[in-house]
């Protein structure tokens, strides 16, 4: 399958494309995960994208969309792919429509991740990270550490990172209601949009994801 994953910060995208990618045997293709490679082995698009990251501006559409083609390009890709982060606009979804249409392939599904705006803000800034080890997350409702402010595992200082606080939070939900949220009408004009509920246990949204998916 080909699949785009859409949904909004803190619906759980990045966990949710783990797991599907795992369940469906496809590669799951991030954005964070292709600048990082690109930048890591010095290719001539990482070494554009790092200039633009390090001049603090957002990287260009078509140098994104390059690595995105390179990536998909790749063997483990032939069977298809799951998208995590891309298309973040409509510009670069219809990018992506003639990309696809020249390699004679198309999308399968757009699987959209709904949650409540509120219930996002509580999520992301009610994390705590581990000054120690960041792979060390705790959430002050959800998963909150035996003593307040101490990893449980490390006993490094818990904090609160600055991209996490509420009203950063609500700046991200804003771009992403105005840039990433409009590809949904555009994919929907196409038949390929299946809307699940992000709400609830892990495995049950996965469970869901999987349901809705196996009707495309």
């Amino acid at each position: 399958m080909r699949i785009v994953l859409v949904g909004p910060p803190g619906a759980g995208k990045g966990t949710q494309a783990t797991r599907l990618a795992e369940k469906l045997r496809i590669p799951h293709i991030s954005t964070g995960d292709l600048f990082r490679a690109n930048i890591s082995r010095q290719t001539e698009l990482g070494k554009l994208a790092k200039s633009y990251i390090e001049a603090g501006n957002l990287v260009p559409d078509e140098v994104t969309i390059g690595m995105a083609k390179d990536r998909m390009e790749q063997p483990d890709a032939e069977g298809g792919f799951l998208l995590d982060g891309f298309p973040r606009n409509v510009s670069q979804a219809g990018a992506l429509d003639e990309l696809l249409q020249t390699e004679g392939i198309k999308l399968d599904a757009v699987l959209d991740l709904e949650a409540p705006e509120d219930e996002v803000v509580k999520r992301i800034a009610g994390r705590r990270v581990c000054r120690k080890d960041s792979a060390h997350v705790f959430h002050v409702t959800y998963s909150p550490p035996k003593q307040e402010g101490v990893c449980d595992v490390c006993g490094g200082e818990l904090y609160q990172r600055d991209d996490d606080s509420e009203s950063t939070v609500r700046k991200r939900l804003e771009v992403y209601h105005t840039q990433t949220e409009p590809i949904i009408d555009y994919y929907r004009a196409q038949g390929l949009v299946v809307t699940i509920s992000a709400m609830g246990p892990v495995d049950e949204v996965t469970g869901r994801a999987l349901e809705a998916l196996s009707g495309k």
